[in-house]
């Protein structure tokens, strides 16, 4: 069973920095593709970030020089560090993962409750 649990969001000002952890478990058939994506109210489902398991990087054009995503396989844990902040990155971020690679990561197979990022101007 795939479990992904979310954590490190809250409130910063414009500017500001956060990193988000994705703890993973049950991620043991064969390689994941694993990533974030975000959901503001009343927005569609935006990809931010993936890691192919090929060991590619993807971003969002959005997030680009602005957000990394790092995985730590030793300690099951995604990260996505985000930098200089802007109100438009406020939005319930989830991590996911598929063993898939040509999914969007919005619509990827499994992914957590989500963790609330809220940015003030």
């Amino acid at each position: 069973q795939v479990q992904l649990v979310e954590s490190g969001g809250g409130s910063v000002q414009s500017g500001g920095s956060l990193r988000l952890s994705c703890v993973h478990s049950g991620l043991t058939h064969g390689p994941y593709c694993v990533g974030w994506f975000r959901q503001a109210p009343g927005k569609e489902r935006e990809g931010v970030a993936r890691r192919d398991n090929n060991g590619s990087t993807i971003y969002a054009d959005s997030v680009k020089g602005r957000f990394t995503i790092a995985r730590d396989n030793a300690n099951n844990t995604l990260y996505l560090q985000m930098t200089s902040l802007k109100p438009e990155d406020t939005a319930m971020y989830y991590c996911a993962a598929d063993p898939r690679n040509d999914i969007p990561t919005r619509s990827m197979q499994y992914w957590g409750q989500g963790t609330q990022v809220t940015i003030s101007s």
